[in-house]
């Protein structure tokens, strides 16, 4: 309440404080500073940047995801149906840029392909994970950068994951628990039941709870959405007893009575995709879009990147504290971890030559031992070859003696030879 003005009495100025009163400058004081419109300067230069959001969709093949997608935006993001053969799981990037009353948003969703499709599901969260991690890696590594541009930087961290659940009506499947377990402390997970209007009410209401109970059991960490704001305390209070969400997505519109709504045609009537009655898509888009969507990313800023942040910069070595306990600065850390690698690279060239050195001196002592062996068996060749010369000699010693007397006994021959026919001629002169 305003305090009403004091009556103060009149009185006459002197002469003199007439003259002071005329060099004192009189401001008219403003009802307000002006820092009163920091919101509003901040809410323009948003809107002239632009928003941007990452969605990753993962659910079996053919469960509704990009059919949900396009209806959450009301457009059509004209992606191509996948198929169930993919040998392995994979993971499809598209980036749309949608604008919605002067309001720009970049647009990105990350859908699974061949999820479910495998005969062995082991490892079919990995490349989730993988995905995942190397987004917030990306970011670590520009945050990093001596000289960051995380003004035009794409930010594409995660923000929340819709993780479609097929209608079955009895509980999880194994492969749901083991990947929900594997990126609940990665990303922001808010469950949806696909497809919710092959259920009756009576049954998606016991599948709600029975889903409910098992992550619970399991230790699984969906996104809870927050009370701390007034203004959104008691609609986030009641969407957080009503998840998981049961969903039907449709961008076929309908006519119902006089009205054209978007839903799906049965036999039995029409299902409206924006009646609260028949499915959650409007509290999906309600607090997905319209009440939880900075909240989503700046938890994935404040809260999964710290923690892999914090678990990398720990594996590199850094701590806040040092052995003491005392607090130390990063840039002492950097310098013990330089000095430590420097040593330990030195104690590994030395190591390194020290094992060169006993592999030369290795080298050469076989090296001498082959020499060696080499010569004996020259020396042992070479004796073979002198007595095999010898023998040689010897057997050529013994054959030019056999040609002497070979050619000896010739002659004699023919002397006997020639005797003998003069002996013969003498008889047959001698008998005439």
């Amino acid at each position: 309440m305003a305090e009403k003005p004091m009556n103060m009495s009149t009185q006459i100025p002197d002469e003199e404080d007439v003259r002071k009163e005329d060099n004192i400058r009189s401001l008219t004081m403003l009802d307000h500073f002006g820092f009163e419109c920091l919101p509003h300067q901040l809410v323009n230069k948003s809107i002239q940047q632009g928003f941007s959001f990452n969605i990753l969709c993962v659910g079996e093949t053919g469960i509704g995801k990009s059919t949900l997608i396009d209806t959450l935006f009301n457009t059509n993001l004209k992606d191509k149906k996948s198929s169930h053969f993919y040998s392995n799981v994979g993971l499809k990037i598209q980036t749309y840029k949608l604008q919605e009353n002067n309001v720009q948003l970049k647009l990105t969703v990350v859908n699974t392909v061949g999820y479910g499709d495998q005969i062995n599901k082991e490892a079919s969260y990995q490349p989730i994970v993988d995905y995942i991690d190397a987004q917030f890696e990306a970011y670590l590594q520009e945050e990093l950068k001596i000289k960051r541009s995380f003004i035009d930087y794409h930010d594409s961290r995660i923000h929340v994951c819709l993780y479609f659940i097929s209608p079955t009506g009895h509980s999880l499947k194994s492969l749901d628990l083991l990947t929900l377990k594997n990126i609940d402390t990665k990303v922001n997970i808010i469950p949806l039941i696909a497809k919710a209007d092959t259920l009756s009410k009576s049954d998606l209401q016991k599948f709600k709870f029975k889903i409910m109970n098992e992550l619970v059991s399991h230790g699984i960490q969906i996104y809870q959405f927050p009370t701390d704001d007034q203004s959104t305390a008691q609609v986030n209070s009641s969407m957080n007893g009503h998840l998981p969400l049961a969903v039907v997505g449709s961008t076929d519109e309908v006519k119902v009575g006089k009205r054209v709504v978007r839903g799906r045609q049965y036999p039995w009537g029409v299902l409206q995709v924006e009646n609260e009655n028949h499915c959650d898509f409007v509290k999906l888009r309600d607090i997905l879009l319209s009440t939880n969507m900075e909240d989503l990313k700046q938890q994935t800023h404040t809260w999964h990147y710290e923690n892999y942040r914090c678990c990398k910069l720990q594996e590199m070595g850094f701590s806040d504290v040092g052995p003491n306990n005392q607090p130390v600065s990063f840039q002492e850390i950097y310098e013990a971890k330089r000095q430590e690698f420097s040593d330990q690279c030195q104690r590994e060239e030395e190591a390194l030559k020290l094992k060169f050195m006993q592999l030369v001196k290795e080298k050469e002592a076989t090296f001498k031992e082959a020499e060696k062996e080499l010569q004996d068996k020259f020396e042992h060749l070479k004796r073979v070859q002198q007595e095999k010369t010898m023998q040689l000699e010897e057997e050529r010693r013994q054959l030019e003696e056999e040609i002497i007397d070979f050619y000896k006994m010739k002659a004699a021959s023919e002397t006997l030879k020639t005797q003998v026919c003069t002996n013969i001629k003498k008889d047959k002169d001698h008998k005439k």
